[in-house]
């Protein structure tokens, strides 16, 4: 398997399944409402894309903080930003739209981050 495959067959353990769910599903809700359609945009699915490079290259893992927890920042000064402004405004809709990925979001924030990991750099 290529480095790329074995990146891709880390988003299917189940907790970065899940975490790419709770970011394509804030990304909806804040697409719609800014940018009014039913599909995600190009800029909203570009952003979309680049987090599931990143979530893919994350050097934890299946032990992966979230990302306000996390000591290995692997995004990008704009796109954290672009993040941080999609997340506040998604955030509180997630518990009425999806309240097992907000509720499961919020108890991985609980969580405390494990040890930077060794020997491998945030792709």
């Amino acid at each position: 398997m290529t480095t790329a495959e074995d990146r891709r067959a880390r988003l299917l353990k189940p907790r970065l399944a899940r975490e790419l769910r709770t970011i394509r599903a804030m990304l909806r809700i804040y697409c719609r409402d800014h940018h009014g359609g039913r599909k995600l945009c190009d800029e909203c699915e570009q952003l979309a894309a680049y987090a599931e490079k990143r979530l893919a290259g994350c050097p934890y893992g299946d032990e992966k903080p979230t990302c306000a927890n996390c000591r290995i920042h692997c995004y990008g000064p704009v796109q954290r930003e672009q993040v941080r402004v999609m997340m506040r405004y998604a955030g509180p809709r997630m518990l009425t739209r999806h309240p097992y990925l907000a509720l499961m979001h919020i108890a991985d924030g609980k969580r405390p981050a494990p040890p930077k990991p060794r020997g491998r750099a945030a792709s």
